[in-house]
């Protein structure tokens, strides 16, 4: 989640809407001109709200039917709301007319059409005829793939005009951006460095610095960019939650707990703060600290299936089983498809020494997930226990090939061959076993008295 600056709305256009809306509710006059309905459509246009802009267009149209800009307007509501067929209807009706806007529609439609070698055409004949400003149309053009998640379009129309202008930050958050996008991480941190070594006190380019950071798991360095960006702005909530969770993912479970109170400092959603200090508690093993602030989210948001889920842990690690359970079964009513619930509901039952209820919910778990090889060497386990060795051995196996590096399994896996009278497999997984822990053999003659003598 990156930030990127935002189109501001100065005091006239604000005005302008202002006036307008006054108008919708029978206040003031009906009459506006061209440019200031141009300003009231962008406006619209920009919060997304396409039906008011088309609106203001059809007012637009009665008092100037012959203005071409908001036509233009028309033809951009068409295309944000996927119309492609209507919005190229108005704009090659007026197609000769030179003006810059249709010639970008134009070549969104022919985008959107799938029509790129003419887009392409008019992009070339766009950047062909600009002597000056030629960054800014090459932004603008840029805009047109970035819409259409065409990135790397986007990438190659911002290095014309990152070449034109090395000092556009606008066009430069553009390019930065789409390199996120195509996962080219290093490029796009190429970029935000150039565009602070522009101007050091851009908020959003520091932030978008450490989401980077954050997502290549260089957590140090994403703090330091949130502290930069915190320094130019106190009061980003965003950057302060991310500046404690880049701690947490350090393991800083103190340094965390700090950061999260600081963002709780700012915001009115204690429930969603307590839950991720109770967290950090939980990570510190100081389980009642835990509880306690869990509890805290859970008075403020009752159907808060992450704190329910969260004390239920907390009262596993505590041994208090029946205790754990009621919070796991309201957590289950929440989120009955949540398999997470349903293993710690039979880790629960375990603990309990109700073994066939464990095993049905560890069974419900793995029909909602199958892709947990921690649970089904679990109900391998049970199966064991239970005698039901060639069940067993099917599980350990389905386990071994999701994860090869869960602990004892290849042991398990000896001691299930064993149990099924195949000791040439045994002595295989024996030998793996052994390879990771020098004791395995001793731990398999223990569960396995009556094997061998096995030459490994």
């Amino acid at each position: 989640m990156s930030k990127k600056l935002s189109a501001p709305v100065d005091d006239e256009s604000r005005e302008i809407i202002r006036r307008y809306e006054l108008y919708l509710e029978g206040e003031g006059s009906g009459y506006f001109d061209v440019e200031e309905l141009e300003a009231i459509v962008d406006y619209y246009l920009y919060k997304g709200r396409t039906k008011d802009g088309s609106k203001a267009i059809d007012l637009g149209l009665k008092l100037h039917p012959g203005s071409m800009s908001l036509k233009a307007k028309r033809a951009k509501i068409y295309l944000a709301v996927g119309d492609t067929q209507k919005a190229y209807r108005i704009i090659t009706s007026v197609s000769d007319s030179g003006d810059y806007e249709f010639s970008l529609l134009k070549i969104e439609a022919f985008s959107r059409m799938g029509r790129d070698a003419e887009a392409n055409v008019l992009c070339q004949n766009l950047i062909a005829e600009t002597t000056d400003d030629l960054d800014n149309v090459c932004l603008d053009i840029a805009f047109i793939y970035i819409s259409q998640l065409g990135f790397e379009q986007a990438v190659y129309y911002l290095k014309r005009g990152d070449k034109f202008n090395e000092f556009n930050a606008d066009l430069l958050f553009e390019l930065a951006f789409c390199y996120e996008q195509l996962s080219e991480n290093d490029k796009a941190i190429d970029v935000y460095n150039r565009i602070l070594n522009i101007d050091s006190f851009m908020s959003e380019a520091w932030f978008n610095l450490g989401q980077i950071y954050f997502a290549k798991q260089e957590f140090m360095k994403a703090i330091e960019a949130y502290d930069f960006a915190l320094a130019i702005n106190p009061d980003d909530t965003l950057t302060s939650l991310q500046k404690a969770h880049a701690h947490f993912q350090l393991g800083q479970y103190t340094e965390a707990i700090d950061a999260y109170h600081e963002y709780e400092s700012m915001t009115d959603d204690h429930w969603q703060s307590n839950l991720f200090v109770g967290e950090c508690y939980e990570k510190l093993e100081r389980y009642d600290d835990a509880i306690a602030f869990y509890k805290k989210s859970l008075d403020e948001k009752a159907e808060n299936y992450d704190a329910l889920t969260g004390i239920a842990v907390c009262l596993l690690e505590k041994d208090q089983y029946a205790e754990s359970i009621s919070y796991i079964k309201k957590a289950i009513d929440i989120q009955e498809n949540a398999h997470d619930a349903w293993v710690y509901l039979a880790e629960a039952l375990v603990g309990m020494d109700d073994i066939e209820n464990a095993l049905l919910a560890y069974l419900k778990s793995i029909a909602i997930e199958p892709n947990q090889p921690d649970t089904l060497m679990a109900i391998a386990n049970i199966c064991m226990d239970k005698g039901e060795y060639q069940t067993a051995l099917q599980y350990y196996l389905t386990a071994y090939d999701m994860d090869k590096t869960l602990e004892y399994i290849d042991l398990f896996i000896a001691i299930a061959f064993h149990k099924n009278d195949n000791d040439t497999a045994a002595v295989i997984y024996l030998k793996k076993a052994q390879e990771l822990n020098l004791d395995a053999i001793k731990m398999f003659y223990e569960i396995c008295p009556d094997a061998g003598p096995f030459s490994i």
